[in-house]
């Protein structure tokens, strides 16, 4: 760690802030419009703490409203024009230890519309907000930042300013226009004093936008000092700049060193495509040439839209440009772009769910529901019926667990919710939904493209080693590939088969995964995009492991959890098929209902091969060879 991340985290630390993650600092919270007042929950201390929340209809053309908890709640500013500030009185009416409480404004509260929210709370080394009162003269304003700002935005809230930002791409001569498509302009001294920020203040030069005499300004100033994460060390906001080359199908990859959940892009060189365009994850970021990724505009009031597939693509360290989708080659683009999630989950529960469709009986969408923001869904009906796995990061796809198919269409917003993911209203007893969400040392998805060579590395961020990994070809036909550490990286095993596993270097070329990369052979990097979904064992929430058989006799798995297992997944490790069991049907001291992931075949209702118990789960003397022959050994996944 270096000396000024240390020094960051000490002050950090000092404020209550030791070991902050980037959950802890930011949020993209996604609502649904009411006319009456909703109470966001984000997770953020913006009472406490102090911050900004920036708002956007996503359905109807409204402008972005900017508020933030120095200037106080009702005092809105727009982005994308150059009034100044004025009163919302159904804008957010408060800011909470948890979030913010919004008002009725049509502006960003109509009823049924779709919206998002942007919350960035004050934390060293991340963000701050100042206000000041210009005087006409060369000067500096002094800020809390803890580091040097790589992005200033100021706006003026007396006057009808346009809205003037320093990045740090760009020099200390030259500004950009939130509010406006322009370039960057070359005004020497008169913004920024031709002065670089420092760690304690940043400069002002004469210009009326910034520093005219007895007006009043806000300043949002963003930094990228590493003091986050289990060791206070990872960076978890980057600033930059690239330049678009090649054309056609040509691929450029912005590497920032992690997954981005929330991007902001704007064109310096030119006016051509010279919005500032906002994605994140949450709206539908999607990698690997999904559906196309949805883009607000922080100059522009319109609805949000979305580029084709594959014009911008996120990526687990990075994002990639496609097909020129912004502009030419030889303009410049400056970004800012914040890490995904970090933090390991305290509890399963905030983690994984299950729900049968409609269940609430309130007829509102999503059709299941969960405690979380679902990252991969795994969706059947009980009766009989294809097994389907959707995933966030391909929004508009799905795959079926017991075919080779290459993927196909589904609900582009399926993952348009905080609280759950599909657009059914209807109500079923046996359509059910097993839904995950991504975590350190729990559980990653990783999107790739393959490539004609015989092996390949594969960077992911599940931040531990993984014990089972689930890779499927996406668009061709190819078979569910299945590591699991308990066979070892010289077998593969098949989702989609019964089969015992095949033996060869053809699948992760001998080489067991680490805690950031795994190794796939030339079965598993042909040509074509590829998902793989990624397991560990993280104590009291999960256990990828394997027991030993016992033919006549019960065998307990002790998988370390407090209250037993609420998931099971099971498979021989030679020949059998993949049993699913889960405590929402029933894992009792008596009949379990269980289906398999390799086959469309009904569930099975009238057997007892698994039993309750307190650390994990009991396979019963009566269940066949499937689970418990012996002499062989099983592998699981078990989820508290």
């Amino acid at each position: 760690m270096s000396k000024l991340a240390k020094a960051l985290s000490a002050a950090a630390g000092n404020a209550g802030d030791a070991n902050l993650y980037p959950e802890d600092v930011f949020s993209t919270y996604l609502y649904e419009g009411t006319g009456s007042a909703i109470n966001i929950n984000n997770g953020l201390d913006l009472s406490g703490e102090g911050g900004l929340t920036w708002l956007k209809s996503r359905s109807l053309s409204e402008v972005n409203i900017l508020m933030d908890t120095v200037r106080g709640v009702q005092s809105a500013l727009v982005s994308n024009n150059a009034n100044n500030v004025f009163t919302l009185t159904g804008g957010i009416t408060a800011f909470n230890s948890n979030g913010f409480t919004l008002g009725t404004s049509n502006i960003i509260n109509t009823n049924n519309s779709t919206n998002t929210s942007w919350s960035f709370r004050k934390a060293a080394g991340f963000f701050d907000v100042v206000t000041f009162t210009g005087n006409d003269t060369a000067r500096t304003i002094a800020h809390n930042l803890g580091s040097v700002p790589k992005m200033i935005i100021v706006k003026s809230i007396s006057d009808d300013y346009d809205w003037v930002v320093y990045h740090a791409s760009l020099t200390n001569q030259q500004n950009l226009n939130l509010n406006t498509t322009s370039q960057a302009g070359n005004s020497g001294a008169e913004y920024w004093n031709s002065t670089t920020p420092t760690s304690s203040v940043f400069s002002l030069g004469t210009q009326f936008r910034v520093n005219g005499n007895s007006k009043t300004y806000v300043a949002y100033l963003f930094g990228d000092d590493a003091i986050f994460g289990d060791d206070g060390d990872e960076q978890i906001c980057k600033f930059g700049s690239f330049t678009p080359t090649g054309s056609g199908t040509a691929r450029q990859t912005i590497n920032l060193g992690f997954e981005p959940q929330w991007l902001i892009i704007k064109n310096s060189t030119s006016t051509q495509s010279g919005s500032w365009w906002i994605f994140d994850n949450m709206r539908g970021f999607t990698a690997e040439d999904g559906s196309g990724s949805e883009y607000l505009l922080a100059d522009d009031t319109g609805a949000a839209s979305a580029f084709g597939g594959g014009s911008i693509n996120i990526t687990n360290q990075g994002f990639q440009m496609v097909n020129n989708a912004f502009v030419s080659s030889s303009q410049t683009f400056i970004y800012m772009a914040i890490r995904r999630p970090m933090k390991a989950p305290e509890v399963g529960t905030a983690v994984f769910a299950m729900d049968t469709l409609g269940s609430t009986g309130d007829g509102e969408e999503p059709g299941y529901r969960s405690p979380f923001p679902v990252d991969m869904g795994l969706k059947t009906a009980l009766t009989g019926n294809q097994r389907q796995i959707s995933t966030r990061l391909l929004q508009g796809t799905e795959l079926l667990t017991e075919s080779n198919a290459a993927e196909a269409s589904s609900s582009a917003k399926q993952f348009d919710y905080m609280n759950g993911t599909d657009t059914s209203t209807a109500t079923s007893t046996v359509n059910m939904m097993w839904m995950f969400k991504r975590a350190s040392k729990f559980m990653d998805a990783v999107a790739y493209t393959g490539a004609a060579q015989s092996t390949l590395n594969v960077t992911h961020n599940l931040t531990v080693t993984p014990e089972m990994m689930i890779v499927k070809r996406r668009n061709s036909t190819s078979e569910w590939y299945v590591y699991h550490s308990a066979t070892g990286n010289t077998k593969g095993n098949y989702l989609n088969y019964n089969y015992p596993p095949d033996t060869g270097n053809q699948f992760w070329n001998n080489t067991s995964p680490s805690a950031t990369q795994f190794t796939v052979g030339d079965s598993l990097i042909q040509n074509g995009t590829w998902i793989a979904y990624l397991f560990a064992t993280l104590a009291g929430i999960s256990k990828v492991g394997s027991y030993s058989g016992n033919a006549g006799y019960a065998v307990n798995v002790d998988c370390g959890f407090s209250n037993g297992a609420r998931f099971i997944l099971i498979k021989s490790s030679g020949a059998g098929d993949w049993y699913v069991y889960d405590s929402l049907r029933g894992i009792v001291a008596g009949n379990d209902p269980y289906f398999f992931l390799n086959s469309t075949a009904a569930q099975v209702t009238n057997t007892d091969y698994i039993d309750p118990l307190a650390s994990g789960f009991t396979v019963t003397s009566s269940a066949p060879a499937g689970l418990n022959a012996s002499g062989v050994t099983y592998l699981f996944l078990a989820i508290a």
